[in-house]
């Protein structure tokens, strides 16, 4: 995607007219990661712009409006209360601040995350994707308010989350739900829903553009690699429906997205996603140590998969 062309309203004029305006200056609270925070949007980013007349934006606000955006997968005053320094969880704070020191070293693509920060707002036109993607015994769609609900069993269910850090409360499956059904406002692709005709949702297979960096080649340029995952039921295991649903939306971003090829990830030991990604004709590539999981953790080592467009064979014959 192009990034070259400026957004009048984003060069220093942009404000969210759905929203308050942004809070006064303030002092950073004692420690970190918070005064990191402030000093990256209120000095490091506006001292860097004048040397980079490609940039979209120049001043502080309208920094910390594209990396908070873009760490909640939205508008971050959906989901935090300003200020944001102050209230963002821990974990999306480190995103955000991760993607600011990636725009400082020339390793992400400022445009990039503005454009997809102005598409949530509505202040561009989000890329078309169609409302489904079906075959005769699989049906993907978009997100619906009736999925929250399984959703949030899905993500307590030990069994289904073993090979995760960490079971989802009900408030996380919802804050996750939305960010996942955004992932299309943003990119055009994203994580579809999933369920056989008449069927009740299954949980969700889709692709989503990695906006963090990962130890891994490729990894270090956030927004640059796409990844291919899946969640389902138990219900949906052992037949085959993840495979199915994945071939599906790879002839999708393959072809009407026009993507060159997608990543997948999974814990060393998740031997039946392992398989999924295998059988969908994906190459192991490497190991590495996940950074979103603690160092102790028995889960922190995983396994990257590739899969070239050119490679891709659709359904088996």
């Amino acid at each position: 995607m192009s990034g070259a062309a400026r957004h009048v309203l984003a060069r220093g004029n942009f404000r969210d007219l759905r929203s308050p305006a942004p809070e006064p200056d303030a002092a950073p609270p004692v420690g970190e990661p918070q005064a990191r925070w402030r000093d990256l949007v209120d000095r490091l980013l506006p001292q860097a712009a004048p040397a980079h007349p490609d940039w979209p934006v120049v001043d502080d606000h309208c920094f910390a409006r594209i990396l908070l955006d873009n760490a909640c997968n939205g508008p971050w005053r959906e989901s935090v209360a300003a200020p944001a320094w102050a209230n963002m969880p821990p974990d999306r704070l480190a995103v955000a601040i991760d993607l600011g020191n990636a725009v400082l070293s020339g390793r992400a693509d400022l445009a990039l995350l503005n454009r997809r920060s102005l598409q949530w707002r509505g202040k561009r036109r989000p890329p078309e994707a169609p409302a489904t993607l079906e075959t005769a015994s699989l049906r993907l769609r978009r997100w619906r308010r009736a999925d929250d609900a399984p959703f949030a069993r899905l993500n307590a269910d030990p069994e289904v989350m073993r090979h995760f850090p960490k079971l989802k409360s009900a408030g996380e499956s919802l804050t996750e739900a939305r960010a996942l059904d955004r992932r299309f406002e943003a990119d055009g692709f994203g994580p579809w829903a999933v369920e056989e005709p008449s069927g009740p949702f299954l949980g969700f297979v889709g692709a989503m553009r990695l906006m963090r960096a990962m130890p891994f080649a490729g990894g270090e340029r956030p927004g640059s690699l796409i990844e291919i995952g899946w969640r389902l039921s138990p219900e949906a295991w052992g037949r085959g429906i993840a495979t199915r649903a994945a071939r599906l939306i790879l002839a999708d971003l393959f072809g009407r997205c026009g993507l060159p090829g997608v990543v997948a990830f999974t814990a060393l030991g998740n031997t039946p996603s392992r398989r999924v990604m295998e059988r969908l004709g994906m190459v192991q590539a490497e190991d590495f140590d996940h950074p979103a999981v603690p160092a102790d953790a028995p889960l922190r080592r995983h396994v990257l998969y590739r899969l070239a467009a050119a490679d891709f064979a659709g359904e088996p014959a």
